[in-house]
């Protein structure tokens, strides 16, 4: 390995990617959209010019995440998208090729590993680690998972939820389930175009379940003002949303999230399932900061949670630590060239 190679880790998300450069932190955080003319299939636009556009674009331009439930869906968007992102984060030493280590879900195929390999390796990458959030999520948590103790960390973010229980460095027991930030989004949208006969955006959702939303029902709520369009009228409206009206819309999302924590928590040995009762639950990820959520687990699961410091950056902070450090963390890569 040259003295020169550069290491990029990137947090491939649904909703955004990180880069993450050792020794300068995270110097992208970008949201994972793209936009595309749709006469030329040309890319117009990467990140957040083009999350700008969602919704609001003259009928040729599209603009669409690349990335779903954490996977590749549009190889050549995100493969245009990755080389956006690695230009961008390499700034000035543009000639010398990265290392890059990408982050993927814990359910991911061999299939879209490779992809995801493959990706990073035309967009620019020298050579491309692939290792699964839930360890990365850790790593950056600063769980010390090479010891032979139980760790618990539920990743949540906005298009998987990764549980993960992780000992001696590898993944005990795990699973990976395709319901998390998106998915409260789009219940609070049809929450409130039952209850109120309004049409709300997906962004205008995200933005009510980030103010006033909560996991379990709170005794002082928060209100908010939420403006769309009125079904029947056809015209723009507001109505008044309060706290518990979003915990009754993200039940069933909740309960999912809650159901695979309590999977998994069945599938870990004894052994260390009481490692896992003394150090609790870590959750890290966007849809993790979501209020009270470590208050539901508790009460679901009988497990004490906590949310990690930084929650959002722990995958990318985790890649860049991996990377600083790829002996000792070798046997979590899974994939690469």
């Amino acid at each position: 390995m040259s003295f020169f190679s550069p290491k990029l880790g990137i947090d491939l998300g649904t909703s955004n990617t990180l880069v993450f450069t050792p020794g300068r932190g995270i110097v992208v955080n970008e949201p994972s959209v793209v936009a595309i003319s749709e006469s030329d299939k040309r890319i117009l636009a990467v990140g957040a010019e083009a999350k700008e556009m969602i919704g609001r674009t003259p009928g040729e331009i599209i603009a669409y995440r690349p990335l779903r439930d954490g996977v590749i869906a549009d190889y050549r968007v995100t493969q245009a998208m990755l080389r956006y992102f690695i230009r961008k984060a390499m700034g000035r030493f543009q000639f010398f090729k990265p290392e890059v280590m990408v982050s993927v879900p814990t359910g991911v195929t061999s299939t879209e590993r490779r992809a995801v390999v493959e990706a990073a390796i035309r967009a620019g990458a020298r050579s491309a680690y692939v290792v699964k959030e839930s360890v990365l999520a850790a790593i950056g948590a600063g769980i010390p998972i090479q010891e032979a103790r139980g760790h618990m960390v539920v990743d949540l973010g906005a298009g998987t939820a990764d549980v993960a229980v992780i000992s001696l460095g590898g993944i005990v027991a795990s699973t990976s389930i395709k319901c998390a930030g998106d998915r409260l989004d789009r219940a609070i949208a049809d929450y409130i175009k039952k209850t109120y006969n309004l049409a709300i955006g997906d962004k205008t959702a995200e933005d009510v379940k980030i103010s006033i939303g909560s996991a379990v029902p709170v005794q002082e709520e928060l209100t908010m003002a939420v403006r769309g369009r009125d079904f029947i009228t056809g015209l723009p409206r507001t109505v008044d949303i309060k706290t518990n009206d979003i915990v009754k819309a993200c039940g069933k999302e909740l309960r999912e999230i809650i159901k695979a924590i309590r999977d998994v928590l069945q599938e870990t040995p004894p052994e260390l399932a009481a490692d896992i009762i003394d150090n609790g639950i870590v959750m890290t990820g966007g849809t993790a900061q979501l209020r009270h959520f470590p208050e539901l687990v508790l009460r679901r699961t009988g497990v004490k949670a906590r949310v990690a410091d930084d929650a959002l950056y722990c995958v990318a902070k985790g890649t860049g630590i991996a990377l600083d450090h790829l002996e000792t963390y070798k046997k979590a890569v899974i994939a690469k060239r």
